[in-house]
């Protein structure tokens, strides 16, 4: 059985990992003015982009991800002949409609498939499955490494299905941002009243920063530290603690809203690296998705892992 694996471009992870597994990526296009830019994970346009808008007008962005029929069309094009079974791993559904527009056309490409395979020579059936990773950015990257583990594996589709539903309950996302004035318009922006001008005001005179968890769908502050550096640095160490006492897969996926070193030159992340190498745990480093940026500011830090409790101790 062929099997596909398709992300948003939301899902943080590398370029090169995507194309030399052949994940397909369904692009989210950010409108800042008259500056339009389709996100095909590439770093070095993400970054220009940054550069040139984000920090100015970033909160006033417009995301529009593929719609309905922009699905429906991209399968019936070609994934449709190109696989037997798909698998359409979404970010959160809590947070963008990327999911929903999904699962409708999901409902379309399936009654529509057959005259397609059969021009295309395949009489077999074609069959596809939306996943909800309810996570966000680097945390997107658990489910989607661990599809490909298990298709170089060889598991069948049912076994996938069941170990990527299951794994997104348990994955969990963290984000410190560096500006919650930014956040908190962006959010305002949005209509997400989450961050309040009073927090986000006391934050950023005392240079408070949070420490975010996403887990389920549910976003919530895991702490409050005071100064962005020594926030990171205690994700970091909690990381370190979390990769050394056993995670459900052998992966930590870091994304960055800026350009990789000088997230490497965060406090924290060579301890972090080590860890890793230690045990045996694949470090996935990318840009943030221009997604991600625009939503949650320039320098913000995500990280993604797999475990069955994740309390935050900083």
């Amino acid at each position: 059985m062929r099997i596909g694996l398709v992300v948003d471009s939301a899902c943080d992870l590398p370029l090169e990992y995507l194309q030399r597994h052949e994940i397909t990526v369904l692009p989210i296009t950010v409108r800042i003015g008259e500056a339009v830019l389709a996100d095909h994970r590439d770093e070095q346009a993400t970054l220009h982009f940054l550069d040139t808008y984000i920090a100015q007008r970033g909160a006033e962005a417009e995301t529009m991800p593929f719609t309905v029929q922009q699905i429906q069309d991209l399968f019936l094009q070609k994934l449709v002949i190109d696989y037997d079974y798909v698998f359409c791993m979404t970010i959160t559904s809590s947070r963008s409609p990327i999911h929903d527009n999904a699962m409708q056309a999901s409902f379309a490409i399936l009654n529509d498939y057959r005259p397609v395979r059969a021009a295309a020579g395949h009489d077999t059936p074609f069959a596809l499955r939306v996943v909800d990773t309810q996570n966000l950015f680097g945390a997107q990257g658990i489910t989607a490494v661990e599809a490909v583990r298990l298709r170089a594996a060889g598991e069948g589709a049912p076994k996938i299905r069941a170990r990527l539903e299951n794994l997104a309950l348990y994955t969990q996302g963290y984000l410190v941002p560096r500006d919650l004035y930014y956040l908190r318009n962006r959010a305002r922006t949005k209509g997400d009243r989450s961050v309040s001008l009073l927090s986000a005001a006391l934050g950023s005179a005392l240079d408070i920063k949070p420490v975010l968890h996403c887990n389920r769908g549910e976003t919530s502050p895991a702490a409050k530290i005071k100064g962005f550096d020594l926030a990171v640095q205690k994700l970091f160490e909690f990381t370190v603690k979390r990769v050394e006492s056993g995670l459900m897969t052998p992966t930590v996926c870091l994304s960055y809203g800026g350009a990789l070193a000088e997230m490497r030159s965060l406090p924290g992340y060579e301890n972090l690296r080590l860890a890793c190498s230690a045990n045996n745990i694949e470090l996935f480093e990318s840009v943030m998705s221009l997604t991600g940026m625009v939503n949650v500011g320039k320098g913000a830090l995500s990280v993604g892992f797999a475990a069955e409790t994740a309390k935050f101790d900083a």
